[in-house]
């Protein structure tokens, strides 16, 4: 239970001594928009005017009055209705204790409570190097387990591999042709295939391996056999990538084993069985349209007998059902929004539970490096590739500003600005807080002073202080909060605060050369909670926390 719950618990506590044991509405517990209006403010009085016939100020200051009995507060205010929490200073340094006895899981909840959660992400199809957008999906679905793992929940990462459909086709035959260009025969790439120097690497392999063997010849034998080793290339090639920005998969699921499992013939026998599947014109349907204001979708195509996407999809996510999973969560790119509900509407007609699967989109990504906005493609040659962009500002950036921007919100990757060692720079001015503490207590041992777990916390009484314990106490209720909305971007909003907060006490109080030596270590005792929080969230987006900068 953390700082917002605590005050919840003493609004019930108090509710229940004026008689009200049952709210119709949820109340709010928010952080006011000046500091000296109090460290939390609540709209609790608007919501009990009917209940109680008197108006929103007049039930404030009942509550108020209650309120103020409890040694939880420093003082509580009435301001046209809204209460206004001052909490008292012990409350925030029983806190920090909390932090300092919890280095490795402080902020931990369990709102999961075991459940198994699969996240599916980067889902991309193997035909080249990965794009910045998909980067962009990629860190988004890492951070997100991240964080259902501090929630409680049984995590597993999977990437589906598109292995079985058309694209492999032509994939495979443009790999053909770039391989024959090496040994001096000439044949045209389709105009939809794969134009990538990318591939002129992947045929000097097959060439090493294979010498000339399939010098003007193309048949089923052969296209197995380059389908087989672009998709090996491909993939290695992909999670390479991801690997640098520490991104790793539990499963790399191939779609052919839908096929081979025989789970999308389940799959049309299931929803055959319920009713939502016929026959015309040769194709096999689904009724969508009983479920939801669509037109029925192709599951089995008339003219190759070949199941659609649409089908694949369906069979896959009933076949992460079948494996056990309590509930899955997609991330895809915003071009995706139509599939949503079609997929629900899968869900919903193979009798599964209607929460168990949830679609989380996400926008593109612009990169920009000085007044230039980079041009990305994906099949005429150039583009300009998540290798490049690690390259250009590194892993711990990268990772950062993936995840620093609301996954509805388009992401403008500035890379003058990742690269930057500025306080304007979000990722540098939150690891400098971290390596300025860690210079903090070099200097200490310098001089001889020796660090003294939780002593002097009760002297921490300044407003700097205060305020940078009150921004350490909200961590768990940041991070709840960000599971519950899926957004990443809450965690990096939060620690950018909790590093100006730290800053300005830096700057404002003297740490080692505090008034006496109980000072002194209640304020090393708050830079090492602060520490821990900074390195704590760090670690749940996977960015380095750095000792020295």
């Amino acid at each position: 239970m953390e700082i917002i719950d605590l005050i919840k618990e003493q609004i019930d506590a108090t509710l229940s001594n004026i008689g009200v044991t049952e709210l119709e509405n949820n109340f709010t517990i928010e952080t006011p928009p000046k500091d000296d209006l109090g460290d939390f403010s609540s709209n609790i009085a608007f919501l009990l005017t009917k209940r109680l016939r008197k108006s929103p100020q007049e039930i404030a200051q009942i509550l108020k009055e209650e309120l103020d009995k409890s040694p939880f507060f420093e003082k509580v205010d009435n301001v046209k209705g809204f209460l206004n929490f001052f909490v008292s200073p012990q409350i925030y340094q029983r806190i920090c204790s909390k932090i300092l006895s919890n280095p490795k899981t402080y902020g931990k909840f369990d709102i999961g409570k075991g459940q198994n959660i699969q996240f599916e992400f980067a889902s991309i199809n193997p035909t080249g190097p990965i794009t910045v957008a998909h980067g962009r999906q990629a860190v988004m679905g890492d951070v997100l387990a991240n964080m259902y793992e501090q929630a409680g929940y049984i995590v597993q990462r999977e990437m589906y591999l598109n292995d079985a459909g058309r694209q492999i086709k032509l994939l495979s035959y443009s790999l053909w042709v770039r391989y024959n260009e090496i040994l001096g025969s000439k044949y045209e790439i389709p105009e939809d295939g794969y134009r990538g120097d990318y591939l002129i690497d992947t045929a000097k392999k097959v060439l090493n391996k294979y010498g000339d063997k399939f010098k003007d010849k193309w048949d089923e034998e052969v296209e197995d056999i380059f389908r087989k080793e672009v998709l090996e290339d491909m993939l290695k090639t992909m999670l390479s990538t991801l690997e640098k920005i520490n991104v790793n998969f539990d499963v790399v699921f191939s779609e052919q084993l839908l096929f081979k499992n025989k789970i999308v013939e389940k799959t049309l026998n299931d929803l055959k069985a319920k009713g939502y599947v016929y026959e015309k014109d040769d194709a096999v349907w689904f009724k969508v349209s009983d479920l939801i204001d669509e037109n029925d979708k192709v599951l089995i195509r008339s003219k190759d007998s070949m199941p659609t996407y649409f089908c694949d999809d369906i069979a896959y996510h009933y076949y992460k059902y079948l494996r056990g999973f309590d509930s899955v969560i997609d991330i895809m790119g915003s071009d995706h929004h139509g599939h949503i509900p079609r997929m629900m509407a899968s869900i919903k007609a193979l009798g599964l539970p209607e929460d168990f699967l949830k679609i989380i989109l996400h926008q593109f990504v612009n990169v920009k490096k000085g007044q230039e906005i980079i041009k990305m493609s994906t099949r005429s040659g150039e583009f300009f590739t998540l290798d490049d962009l690690i390259q250009n500002v590194g892993k711990d950036a990268v990772r950062y500003f993936f995840a620093m921007v609301d996954p509805d919100t388009t992401l403008n990757f500035d890379i003058d600005l990742a690269i930057k060692k500025s306080n304007e720079n979000p990722v540098y001015y939150v690891q400098y807080a971290h390596a300025r503490i860690c210079s903090i207590f070099k200097e200490a041992q310098k001089r001889g002073i020796e660090y003294e777990l939780f002593l002097g916390l009760e002297n921490l009484k300044e407003n700097e202080e205060k305020l940078l314990m009150r921004e350490l106490a909200l961590f768990t209720d940041v991070l709840t909060k960000a599971v519950i909305q899926n957004k990443p971007n809450l965690l990096t909003q939060y620690l950018e605060r909790v590093a100006s907060r730290f800053h300005h006490f830096y700057n404002n109080l003297s740490v080692l050369n505090a008034e006496n030596y109980e000072l002194i270590q209640g304020r090393l005792n708050l830079c090492q909670a602060t520490k821990i929080v900074i390195a704590r969230g760090l670690s749940i987006l996977g960015v380095n926390a750095p000792e020295s900068m």
